[in-house]
């Protein structure tokens, strides 16, 4: 599947990178390590899709953010058990 830059339109490709993430309680900031990415090597950006956020926001909202340290891997945030079934606060979908 060809991938585009959101920023600049060139081709660009599936990557992973690291991202550091407030916590929903604002009490700290996480690092998430190996979080897909798109990296663009035209314009250098590194980002990472509305969908892949949208997965973290959620996941940090329904999971106890008092088991998680200071740093996970993204399959592993993912793969914590949740407290609720979906985030009900989320009015998007």
């Amino acid at each position: 599947m060809d991938i585009v830059c959101e920023w600049c339109g060139n081709d660009a490709k599936n990557s992973e990178n690291i991202v550091y993430w407030e916590l929903p309680d604002g009490t700290r900031a996480i690092e998430i390590t190996e979080t897909p990415a798109v990296v663009c090597e035209t314009c250098k950006m590194e980002y990472q899709t509305d969908e892949v956020t949208k997965e973290i926001e959620d996941q940090l909202f329904l999971v106890d953010t008092k088991k998680i340290g200071k740093s996970i891997r993204y399959q592993e945030l993912m793969a914590l058990p949740r407290l609720l079934k979906r985030n009900y606060f989320d009015f998007s979908s």
